[in-house]
């Protein structure tokens, strides 16, 4: 493996220096550290808790060869926590280097080429291969660039643009591996941890072709998906553990003097399973949902699909202008989900964003409002009415301290944000502080039946980015989170008042980033003495 990376890096390099067109060629680096001390991060955490510290970093290497009717582009990434790997490594130790990105994009029609034929659209091309996938402002669909590992898809884009506007349709399909012997499509999702918990607490292997449900639960808790239960989990961004089998993705845009519009269609489909449980008595279950059949005596019917559908309209609009009273630029955005949900409950979801940010000179201020729909404990509607905001960047729009929609859940009962920001952006700085008050959109409830109060807390988040030169830069950041006793019942921490009386209401979080972004081939100018 090392080998092998080793000779394509440097075949690219040698690639890049030598070939008379150096234009066509792009060669660029990252190596990017985030330093965290974590002190309530995306949950509460109980009372006399030491603090969390670790540094992590990505580095990634990128590669683009442009011609006129072919663009190609890959990167390799390497994702690992400082530490995380012994200073003599050995084979136990695994592999994090990853491709994140290997794509082609070929040009279909191009009319301002004459040398393509095919000129019903003024351009149109086909981008396949991994790739990342970026619309509007990333509140649906986007790279999670925060993340180290970030976000990316196998997938083929067919992208269309005419006369202003821009039409992209996207589809991917996934599957574990080309086997041998396959009579179906199958799939079992491919981000599983490698360890669960089982009934007795006792940490093992995930079972072949299961995703386990919440770790340590009895049957009674586990072995059932209807009812309440359901809608009582957390549920994260993505699809939480289950990977989607197939997507059919739909945008659409026009921009109209100083107003854009954008239409999303997104169709992501579930794989069907079974309710199953590995082990005994003796020594514990592990208790999941099963993807392929078991054996010869299972008939459950695994064909098909849960479909899921999310769609909806953003608008952007700008009055005034920078030299003048100011800009201001207006957004509001409202999307539907429906269809039914991975576990095959029938879906009817909403998500609203209304936002207005005033710019004058190197200052802005932005004042906005988010509703994500949720599922009410003392109304339910036999449904789920809790939207999931796919696969976007959650930490960019509900707080820097990942209570909601990220890897640590969020609230069965959906998410009122209400948000003031605000923004200093020079050529080489930018300050930034940002307020949210949270409550929930629909009632939840205590384990004895008692409703909790929706508001849920406050969170301050203040960042600092320095570009210290063109390669270069130093982004700091600090977050606290002011949480009410409602916080807890919540995120499905607890289920009682004695429980929650042992969490803290507050955290804090500091971060320290150092981005480093060289471009291999850029050639710094020459001053001419006259």
């Amino acid at each position: 493996m090392k080998k092998s990376t080793t000779l394509i890096l440097c075949t690219i390099i040698l690639c890049s220096a030598f070939n008379p067109v150096r234009s066509q060629f792009s060669l660029t680096g990252q190596l990017r550290t985030r330093t965290e001390i974590r002190n309530g991060l995306g949950n509460l955490v109980v009372q006399g808790s030491p603090v969390a510290a670790f540094t992590s970093q990505r580095t990634r290497l990128v590669f683009g060869y442009k011609w006129d009717r072919l663009t190609f582009g890959a990167s390799i990434q390497d994702v690992r926590v400082w530490g995380q790997d012994a200073s003599s490594v050995t084979n136990n130790d695994g592999s994090r280097l990853m491709l994140h990105e290997a794509w082609a994009d070929l040009t279909l029609a191009n009319m301002a080429d004459t040398t393509v034929k095919f000129k019903m659209f003024d351009l149109m091309s086909i981008k396949i291969g991994r790739q990342e996938l970026i619309y509007d402002d990333s509140r649906l669909i986007g790279n999670l660039d925060w993340l180290q590992q970030a976000r990316r898809h196998d997938m083929a884009l067919l992208k269309t643009v005419h006369h202003g506007w821009q039409v992209d349709l996207g589809y991917a399909f996934n599957q574990n591996a080309d086997a041998f012997g396959t009579t179906n499509t199958s799939y079992v999702p491919g981000n599983l941890p490698a360890y669960t918990k089982n009934s007795f607490g006792v940490l093992v292997p995930v079972p072949a072709g299961i995703v386990p449900l919440a770790a340590g639960g009895s049957a009674a808790n586990n072995s059932s998906l209807g009812g309440a239960s359901i809608f009582a989990n957390p549920t994260s961004t993505n699809g939480a553990t289950q990977q989607y089998k197939s997507f059919t993705s739909l945008y659409i845009s026009r921009k109209f003097n100083q107003t854009k519009f954008s239409f999303l269609f997104f169709n992501d489909n579930f794989g069907k399973y079974k309710m199953d449980s590995v082990g005994s008595a003796a020594t514990g279950y592990v208790y999941g949902r099963r993807f392929v059949t078991s054996g010869s005596a299972d008939t459950y019917d695994y064909s098909g699909a849960q479909h899921r559908y999310t769609y909806g309209l953003m608008i952007n609009h700008t009055l005034g202008n920078a030299s003048g009273f100011g800009k201001i630029a207006i957004q509001a955005a409202y999307y539907k989900q429906s269809g039914s949900n991975r576990d095959g409950v029938d879906l009817d979801a909403y998500h609203y964003t209304l936002a207005a940010t005033y710019q004058k000179g190197k200052f802005s201020f932005t004042p906005g409002y988010d509703v994500l729909s949720g599922n009410d404990a003392v109304a339910p509607t036999g449904k789920d009415n809790r939207f999931d905001p796919l696969y976007g960047t959650p930490h960019k729009f509900w707080g820097y301290m990942d209570y909601f929609y990220a890897g640590t859940g969020s609230p069965a009962g959906g998410l009122s944000n209400a948000y003031f920001k605000v923004k200093y952006t020079s050529n080489l700085l930018t300050l930034g502080a940002d307020f949210h008050n949270f409550s929930l959109n629909k009632d939840m409830k205590k384990g004895d039946g008692t409703v909790i109060d929706k508001q849920l807390g406050t969170e301050l988040d203040l960042q600092l980015s320095y570009n210290m030169n063109k390669f270069t830069n130093i982004e700091l950041g600090y977050s606290l989170m002011n949480a009410t006793v409602s916080m807890p019942f919540a995120k499905a921490q607890v289920t009682t008042d004695a429980a929650a009386a042992t969490y803290r209401t507050n955290g804090n979080w500091f971060y320290a980033m150092l981005k480093f972004t060289p471009d291999f081939l850029y050639t710094k100018p020459v001053a001419i003495r006259q």
